[in-house]
């Protein structure tokens, strides 16, 4: 099976969370005029078993493509936002909450410069794609206690490829 991403959008990518960009945002001027602030963005989603939010950066290798989809993971308790820190092209793959996903559940997102996203609770997605090069990204998720990462692995063959 080929993964063809599409353009990362609001619409499209409802179903598995927001997307976090100023484009379309709601936004007002503050601290005297010289700043606007471009207002919630995001459905941070983290006090689930009593966690609390955290603030990482996690520094992503480039990959090549075409990549081969072997794995997905999902946070039971909370939600996961992924905001790059550059200019630079990067890849999502999602799927529904729920059961274990399918190949015919995936759906690829390609995000553009200034597009992060936030991965509602359960939502199913790959590992941080970076395309280009080394890539930042600001990360959002839940801290404390209980198991809050799934893993689930395709079976052997299953052959999902992720492909521009």
């Amino acid at each position: 099976m080929i993964l063809k991403p599409q353009p990362l959008t609001r619409e499209g990518f409802a179903p598995f969370g927001d997307v976090i960009e100023t484009l379309g945002a709601g936004h007002y001027p503050i601290n005297e005029g010289t700043t606007e602030r471009f207002h919630d963005l995001a459905a941070v989603d983290v006090s689930e078993a009593g966690g609390r939010p955290l603030i990482n950066i996690f520094r992503g290798q480039p990959r090549e493509l075409p990549l081969a989809i072997r794995m997905m993971e999902r946070h039971p308790l909370g939600s996961q936002a992924f905001i790059p820190n550059g200019p630079h092209l990067w890849l999502t793959v999602v799927a529904p909450a729920g059961n274990p996903p399918q190949p015919s559940d995936l759906r690829a997102f390609i995000a553009g410069a200034g597009q992060g996203v936030n991965y509602h609770r359960g939502v199913w997605h790959h590992p941080l794609i970076a395309l280009e090069a080394v890539s930042d990204f600001i990360v959002v998720d839940r801290g404390g206690g209980g198991d809050n990462c799934d893993e689930y692995y395709f079976p052997e063959g299953e052959g999902i490829l992720l492909s521009l």
